[in-house]
């Protein structure tokens, strides 16, 4: 990403694409690229009902004539159209992303290819994660007087269903999740009871809340930082990230975005009374949205008289902030709770528990951990937590240094912010996918140079991978990781050059001469 972006496309820049980059070009609407799209995600969507987060006890499909679906071959059958699906919703998305890149299509064709790709998945089985699962366990002890941030939803002693279905990991763990969350799935509960499928689809239309309000709020966003709207509704809205994680997931993650990008818009236009309370919303929701509001105090700062010092206007904007946080965290606890009991802090510390090397500083430490045990059989612990220890002092000291750069308000306040949320998912354990959704949402609405998209494709691609579709990890199978990689790459470079290796040309037969093709006198 950078501070400036390429050139407006004309005509004659998009005269200047290649021959296969024109051929690829819609002249009014990409009804292909949308319907390939849209064919990949029913295809994910049929492939999950086997190879997904499936249930423990199916009702539609654990005894019935298509049983066969969920192990053996069928599952082998199954996993091959989740995938073909992936690669077809990639494939629709890259091929829009030059679309976007050529200034051939505006937000609208955009925002179709969305909604279309994301409908199917609002009936499929989780993807990629079992998450929402806990979600439903941790509702079910809320709505039944028990503390979700004191034990896992094994406690229960009624909804079996619901209990069975949390990953193992979770059942005895409290939840990491804000109060005004934990109420919206005892909503889902309350209504959905003991079943399963109807409660995982009422959590996706509850999240699409999120979306909506994360739609709506992108295109102020970019007209206050200076992005391309097409460009950042490509990356923030149709990507597999949006498409695949947070709503075929589903994760919260969804809801609390929507929160962060009203919030930050509203503090732009210098609503700022309103801005605190929808990201102390969002914190409520997901805490990590907390990083937020330290930045954003210091755009209010700038928008107090310029005649006062700054450290003057900055305590006229923090006490205020303060204040209207603490009623708003206070009444939201007491709300979802029925008590203000900080308890629901000490949650926060559960996903600690997951360990993989996708948490940087986890994999630093289990690198070393595996040089020294060549040598010394050692625990792996101790060096996971040291290097987790560093990790926190360097996120303390990075969150700090971009704050203080913040203290001019303004654009450069809001870059800040995106970079500390991004620091938070890449430094504090663990790292999941999705958690980088939390900072690149707000920084899609920069500029952003035609390298860094291409880098963007990459890291989106190896995001969605590096978890099998049932949830499970997959990031030390080295010989699938290596797959991974390979498809990231590819998916980049044909962002930048269709069919970059040249693998759709071969298959092609070349035009015969033309004097071959006239018939014979």
């Amino acid at each position: 990403m950078a501070t400036t972006t390429d050139p407006a496309p004309d005509a004659q820049s998009a005269a200047n694409h290649s021959p296969a980059d024109r051929v690829l070009m819609p002249s009014r609407f990409p009804y292909r690229t949308i319907a390939m799209g849209t064919v990949g995600s029913t295809l994910l969507l049929l492939g999950a009902l086997g190879a997904g987060g499936i249930l423990i006890s199916d009702p539609i499909l654990g005894h019935g004539p298509l049983s066969w679906i969920r192990y053996g071959h069928g599952r082998a059958l199954a996993n091959a159209v989740l995938y073909l699906g992936f690669a077809l919703v990639v494939w629709a998305w890259v091929r829009l992303g030059r679309y976007v890149l050529a200034g051939r299509v505006g937000s609208r064709p955009i925002l179709v290819a969305a909604a279309c790709w994301i409908t199917p998945l609002l009936f499929s089985p989780p993807l990629f994660t079992r998450d929402v699962f806990s979600y439903l366990g941790q509702g079910a002890q809320l709505l039944h007087g028990l503390n979700p941030y004191g034990n896992g939803p094994a406690e229960l002693d009624v909804l079996p269903n619901v209990v069975a279905n949390v990953h193992e990991l979770w059942q005895t763990t409290p939840a990491p999740y804000g109060p005004l969350f934990l109420l919206v799935a005892k909503t889902v509960v309350g209504i959905t009871g003991d079943n399963m499928i109807a409660g995982v689809i009422l959590t996706r239309v509850l999240l699409l809340v999120g979306l909506a309000g994360t739609v709506w709020a992108l295109p102020r966003l970019v007209r206050h930082l200076g992005g391309k709207l097409p460009v950042t509704l490509w990356l923030a809205v149709a990507s597999p990230m949006m498409i695949i994680h947070l709503v075929g997931g589903p994760h919260n993650d969804l809801m609390m975005l929507g929160f962060l990008t009203t919030g930050v818009l509203a503090m732009l236009e210098r609503k700022h009374v309103l801005a605190i309370v929808l990201v102390t919303v969002g914190m409520l929701i997901k805490p990590t949205a907390a990083v937020a509001l330290p930045f954003l105090v210091w755009v209010w700062a700038n928008h107090l008289p310029a005649e006062e010092s700054l450290t003057r206007r900055f305590f006229k904007a923090v006490i205020p902030s303060v204040g209207i946080f603490g009623v708003v965290f206070v009444a939201g606890t007491w709300i979802s709770l029925g008590t203000f009991n900080l308890g629901w802090l000490d949650g926060l510390k559960a996903p600690g528990l997951i360990t993989n090397w996708l948490n940087f500083p986890t994999g630093i430490g289990e690198m070393f951990y595996n040089l020294v045990h060549l040598i010394v059989d050692v625990p792996s612990s101790p060096f996971v937590t040291v290097a987790r220890a560093i990790a926190w002092a360097a996120f303390a000291v990075l969150v700090v240094r971009q704050w203080w750069l913040a203290r001019n308000g303004g654009n450069e306040a809001i870059f800040r912010m995106a970079v500390a949320l991004l620091a938070n998912a890449i430094l504090i354990a663990p790292t999941l996918p999705w958690y980088l959704t939390w900072g690149f949402v707000i920084a899609s609405a920069f500029p952003w140079r035609r390298r860094h998209l291409a880098v963007v494709v990459a890291v989106s691609v190896f995001l969605v991978m590096v978890y099998y579709p049932t949830g499970e990890q997959a990031l030390y199978d080295w010989w699938f990781m290596g797959v991974v990689v390979a498809v990231s790459l590819y998916a980049a470079a044909s962002l930048l050059r269709p069919d970059p290796l040249g693998l759709v040309a071969a298959w092609r037969k070349p035009p015969r001469p033309l004097d071959e093709r006239l018939p014979s006198a």
